[in-house]
């Protein structure tokens, strides 16, 4: 198996944590006449490689990188949030502590189009996305806009950063597509 690009890996490999097996009504027998004893395959196999590639990542990536890969690209809310903690914390700004807890959150959980971002499980209040919740000090408007530029700019960068060494541990396995053109 192949991965489109180092995001659509990345994704599938996070997501692999959250996809759980057990139970439901699976009406289709686990074994297969055409199976070899032993052999995985379908999405049983897909799993697999995106469970090894998960594992695979975590270990290649520095802390920091394989952090800004789960606060913008995970499924799972506890680690999510975790990452956005530890990233929070991190982050340099001249921006206030609370402001900068503020940036990170709503970059790492965005704003979904639909009705209260009711698409989404994983949304926020609608007054977390509101600019001037997030400074106390009645700072002008334009400080804040260019605070929180600043702030996504910087975990763009890390999360870029994140990706291009992913892809080099992803081209390293043979697990992207080369597409000639």
């Amino acid at each position: 198996m192949t991965y489109r690009n180092v995001v659509a890996a990345v994704v599938r490999a996070l997501a692999a944590e959250t996809i759980n097996s057990a139970g439901g009504n699976d009406f289709e027998p686990k074994v297969q006449c055409a199976k070899l004893k032993g052999e995985i395959i379908g999405k049983d196999a897909s799993q697999l490689i995106d469970c090894m590639v998960h594992s695979r990542l975590h270990k290649a990536l520095t802390n920091a990188q394989w952090l800004a890969l789960v606060a913008k690209y995970s499924t799972h809310s506890e680690r999510k949030h975790e990452a956005i903690i530890h990233i929070a914390k991190k982050i340099t700004s001249p921006a206030p502590e609370r402001f900068r807890h503020a940036a990170v959150v709503t970059w790492a959980i965005p704003k979904l189009p639909g009705a209260q971002g009711k698409r989404s499980t994983s949304v926020l209040p609608e007054a977390w996305y509101v600019l001037s919740n997030w400074c106390d000090e009645g700072r002008p408007e334009p400080t804040l806009y260019r605070w929180r530029t600043a702030i996504r700019r910087n975990l763009e960068s890390m999360v870029n950063d994140a990706l291009v060494a992913a892809q080099e541990v992803l081209d390293a396995e043979g697990l992207i597509e080369n597409r000639a053109a």
